[in-house]
């Protein structure tokens, strides 16, 4: 029920944060022609370690071997991931190369499933892909295969994250990575700033880039899961190329053709049906242990006061609804 209530709060936030996502890229690739992609880069990844290091407060001396393997790995995808993109969006533009990237999300939820409805989403989006990436005099095959590497990253990505959910805490392991990514950053940003002294204008884009790509659309996610169901986030999550391709359009003056615009909006539709019908599959599966969940609701706790067994301050657990208990507003005291 209070999904329900709070669904279109939600849906703003989502696409706030989606936006800002977008928007940050397309600022980013404002500071392009001065320090490159590479230099853009470096300087997100330690925008984004700061914050996540603040946010996920890893305790770094208790990590096991195991603990650490996972964060390296996730520490290079966050490096790679990230690079990737951002130079296939300076040489194909934001909207293609944020399309490109969400084949790796979409690729995830295809991957080992043997039911019709996931294989027709495969078929209807694999042409999507051919028209999109169709051969043209100027097409920039390596901006494509940046992107492709990206979507790889991605799905990499994803696959990481789950089983870092498993083993830590609420984000603990995502803001070691951060952080880990940030310092692997250091000398490559060190040597593009001497090489291709930036301007302040290009190190505003960059900062700028850094908060809207990074710091923004965390913050957000995390508060808009507390509103809808997972399920129904990733849906919306399959919105992202198009706001790329308009943010692009509007920032950078990109333009698509037709025949992109109808393959951005054929994969998007592929990615949402894989995603919705993928999501209620996954509820049924277990996910971390109980000591990681009680730890993870505990953190939560430490961020939001307020939540106390689910509730929020001024309501109370109530032995109604779908799963037996709903939060109810408490009624005030009559004196």
């Amino acid at each position: 029920m209070r999904h329900n209530e709070n669904r279109p709060v939600g849906v703003a936030m989502m696409l706030g944060s989606g936006l800002s996502t977008q928007v940050g890229a397309a600022t980013a690739a404002l500071a392009f022609p001065v320090i490159g992609p590479a230099g853009v880069v470096a300087i997100r990844q330690w925008v984004a370690g700061v914050v996540l290091l603040a946010i996920g407060r890893p305790r770094f001396r208790s990590f096991t071997a195991r603990q650490w393997r996972l964060i390296l790995g996730l520490a290079a995808v966050f490096a790679t991931m990230n690079l990737c993109l951002y130079t296939s969006i300076d040489r194909i533009g934001l909207g293609l190369a944020v399309t490109l990237e969400f084949l790796g999300p979409l690729g995830v939820a295809l991957a080992g499933s043997r039911r019709k409805l996931d294989l027709y989403c495969a078929l209807v989006a694999a042409p999507a892909v051919v028209v999109l990436t169709r051969p043209q005099a100027s097409t920039d095959y390596l901006g494509i295969a940046l992107g492709v590497v990206a979507a790889a990253c991605w799905a990499c990505y994803i696959l990481l994250n789950r089983a870092m959910g498993r083993e830590l805490p609420g984000v603990q392991g995502s803001g070691a990575a951060a952080a880990v990514s940030g310092l692997a950053y250091m000398p490559i940003g060190i040597v593009m700033l001497i090489k291709h002294p930036p301007t302040l204008a290009t190190v505003a884009y960059a900062l700028t880039a850094g908060v809207l790509s990074s710091a923004v659309p965390f913050l957000m996610d995390v508060l808009v899961l507390r509103r809808v169901p997972a399920q129904f986030f990733g849906v919306f999550m399959s919105v992202n190329p198009v706001l790329a391709a308009l943010v692009g359009l509007v920032m950078l003056h990109q333009r698509l053709d037709h025949w992109s615009w109808a393959a951005i909006g054929v994969i998007v539709t592929a990615n949402a049906v894989a995603a919705s019908t993928n999501g209620r599959r996954g509820r049924l599966r277990g996910g971390s242990s109980p000591a990681v969940r009680r730890s993870s609701r505990r953190g939560l706790r430490a961020v939001d006061p307020g939540i106390r067994n689910g509730c929020r301050d001024g309501e109370r657990r109530s032995p109604r609804g779908q799963l037996g208990t709903e939060c109810v507003r408490l009624r005030p005291s009559r004196r």
